[in-house]
């Protein structure tokens, strides 16, 4: 198979394209990188450096979009994070329309911010969507990848929840943990959707493999936790104390309303992937800690 991957060369990204390539797959990354320095990062792939030079393949997954937490959210933060995810998406299904023959199927980013703060109701595939700028990215999101249904394309949208793996968010946490700096964000209380890297990258190939499966799936291990859960167990993995916590008003201070995004609440739980059959490797948070860390 031939798999055009936009956001190949992010977190995800490189361990997807990593693993297609040991699989024998042919993969295309887009990626505005000097093509040695992509090669680098993601392995024997091909690259282009804009969504109108995607050569015809036969699966797309579409990762790219901004780095959601960063700046505050000003106007021109805002424009930026939609253009990165919605504008790019459309981009891509336009041209996608152009193709002959088209893709078999597309694999297109979300995130668990679709169903916005949410408390401790638990959230399957069917449940609404949330309200705020995180959740109305996210709808305008798979709309926008939706479309490409009109073209006789397979659409997955892959609702991801903070995933841990080496760097990425667990890098972030790891140096003020070990230093006893660490503990829950806010009052501990909002469910953390979390899910280990490999498991990411699993389902996206389990999604690419599997022509009956389309719609939204969410992204997140079948054990989600509390902040409080979270923070306990991520300190214990390094053999630390975890007293601290940030206060919620002193986020919202500093983040303004970037601050929803870590301290809303999304107890979400991946039904329809486990109706479809996907074995997760760490189900649970200890296990996936054990592995990252070796503790």
């Amino acid at each position: 198979m031939h798999v055009f991957v936009t956001g190949g060369t992010g977190f995800i990204g490189r361990r997807l394209c990593s693993r297609l390539l040991e699989a024998g797959h042919e993969v295309t990354v887009l990626s505005r990188r000097p093509a040695h320095e992509v090669k680098r990062l993601c392995g024997a792939v091909g690259v282009v450096d804009a969504v109108e030079r995607m050569p015809p393949c036969d699966q797309v997954v579409n990762l790219a979009g901004e780095p959601i937490l960063g700046p505050r959210w000003s106007a021109s933060r805002k424009a930026r994070l939609w253009a990165s995810r919605v504008t790019l998406t459309e981009r891509l299904v336009a041209h996608m329309a152009a193709l002959e023959p088209k893709p078999a199927v597309l694999v297109s980013g979300s995130a668990v911010g679709y169903y916005g703060d949410r408390g401790a109701e638990v959230l399957t595939e069917e449940a609404r969507p949330g309200v705020g700028f995180g959740a109305e990215l996210c709808v305008a999101w798979e709309e926008a990848a939706l479309e490409a249904e009109r073209l006789g394309v397979r659409v997955c949208l892959v609702r991801t929840g903070p995933v841990l793996g080496p760097g990425g968010l667990l890098a972030r946490l790891r140096l003020p943990f070990r230093l006893g700096l660490g503990g829950p964000l806010g009052d501990g209380r909002q469910w953390f959707p979390w899910i280990h890297l490999e498991d990411e990258v699993g389902l996206i190939r389990f999604l690419l493999d599997h022509p009956t499966l389309e719609g939204p799936f969410n992204a997140t291990a079948p054990h989600p936790v509390t902040q409080r859960v979270f923070a306990r167990m991520l300190a214990r993995a390094l053999h630390r104390p975890a007293w601290l916590s940030a206060p919620a008003p002193l986020l919202r201070l500093f983040l303004g309303e970037q601050a929803q995004i870590l301290l809303g609440s999304q107890r979400a739980i991946p039904a329809r992937l486990l109706e479809a059959g996907f074995e997760f490797r760490f189900p649970e948070l200890e296990t996936a800690l054990q592995d990252l860390l070796g503790a």
